[in-house]
């Protein structure tokens, strides 16, 4: 059974090839290129004691090969504690293709990776992601039916945003629920970093619960058209750090919270959309736990997009979704039970939950 491990950025110097992805306990990291569609690509399969890996491909224009695989195996990693958490038989994998989403995208690229894709024999099932969408799925559908994240007219759950946003959402109420006595969020000043298409969601339904929602995002056309759809305040810097309000939802990019804008930080509870929030998750985790800052985990309460792709394979049901995602109310609360019984940051409680299951099944299928 493969172990897993704390996720450590730095490689050894004696192992420089295989080093990052021993680090975190990786078992596959898969290089994929084609040199006539352009196609620069890397999945990356963590761990698959409870399943196979299922996680979304990421289309980025990263500043080099090295940031692509740093990202890919971090997020790979969370995908493995985020199906073990919600209870889903299903491994962790992920993967990015580098590049502009916004120029470099065809059809024949998305088919040549879901050749790379099929050649797994179904260890690895990817489904959209930041950059991609479900009209990419459907290219790569042609090519493999190792995929999830389709079109509803094609049997798929479409969009999974909303779900997703549904989860963090009831994370967020269940971290109210724990450090208020009540879930309630209205009147609650809530600052959510990135509006894409989960932070969007967000906010349509934390303004629809009379929450005070503040937005940021790189995108002036979206942040508008937010603001307009639902009334939030749109901020015009990274000073928001500095705000005071009672939660903070990253919803954009990961790694923001790090020792400078957890310093800064002047809020009662973290709960957002967004991958890997932690920049280290040792030191990170402890800072906002000593800081008597609430953390929701990120793949915990994000775990909505997974569930409602993982319902594609047994027969689309948006419903079914739903409410298997609304049960991250409850292990929310549990994870922050769980850390103030035991006197340890939410993120370890969570990962040791996650660790807990894989260990388990890993025992029962090995016959132990």
């Amino acid at each position: 059974m493969i172990e897993v491990k704390e996720y450590k950025e730095a490689t050894t110097k004696q192992d420089s090839v295989f080093g990052p992805m021993l680090n975190a306990g990786h078992e596959q990291v898969v290089f994929c290129h084609d040199h006539e569609t352009g196609l620069k690509a890397i999945i990356a399969i963590h761990n698959t004691v409870l399943g196979p890996a299922l996680g979304g491909t990421r289309f980025w224009k990263y500043n080099t090969e090295a940031e692509a695989l740093q990202d890919v195996l971090r997020l790979s990693r969370g995908m493995t504690f985020k199906a073990s958490i919600s209870g889903l038989n299903l491994g962790g994998g992920k993967a990015v293709i580098i590049g502009d989403s916004k120029k470099d995208k065809s059809e024949p690229l998305f088919r040549r990776f879901g050749k790379f894709v099929n050649s797994l024999s179904g260890k690895y099932i990817t489904a959209e992601d930041v950059g991609t969408s479900t009209k990419d799925m459907e290219y790569v559908h042609m090519e493999t039916r190792h995929v999830t994240g389709l079109p509803e007219s094609m049997g798929g759950g479409g969009d999974p945003s909303p779900v997703t946003a549904y989860g963090v959402y009831m994370g967020m109420k269940a971290s109210a629920k724990h450090l208020w006595g009540n879930d309630s969020l209205n009147g609650k000043k809530v600052v959510v970093q990135g509006v894409g298409h989960v932070g969007e969601n967000l906010v349509k339904l934390l303004t629809k619960e009379g929450a005070k929602v503040s937005i940021i995002d790189i995108n002036d056309d979206q942040l508008k058209k937010v603001s307009s759809d639902t009334g939030a305040q749109v901020l015009s810097s990274t000073d928001f750090y500095d705000m005071d309000m009672d939660i903070y939802a990253p919803c954009a990019l990961g790694a923001t919270l790090n020792s400078d804008t957890i310093n800064r930080l002047k809020c009662a509870i973290v709960a957002g959309a967004a991958n890997n929030q932690l920049a280290e998750e040792a030191v990170h985790g402890k800072m906002l736990s000593e800081k008597g800052i609430i953390y929701a985990p990120d793949f915990l309460i994000n775990a909505g997009g997974l569930i409602n792709v993982y319902s594609e394979l047994t027969g689309y049901n948006r419903e079914r979704a739903l409410q298997q995602t609304e049960k991250i109310f409850d292990y929310t609360l549990d994870i922050h039970g769980k850390a103030a019984t035991e006197n340890i940051p939410t993120y370890l409680a969570a990962t040791r939950m996650a660790e807990k299951r894989i260990a388990d099944i890993g025992r029962v299928k090995l016959g132990m």
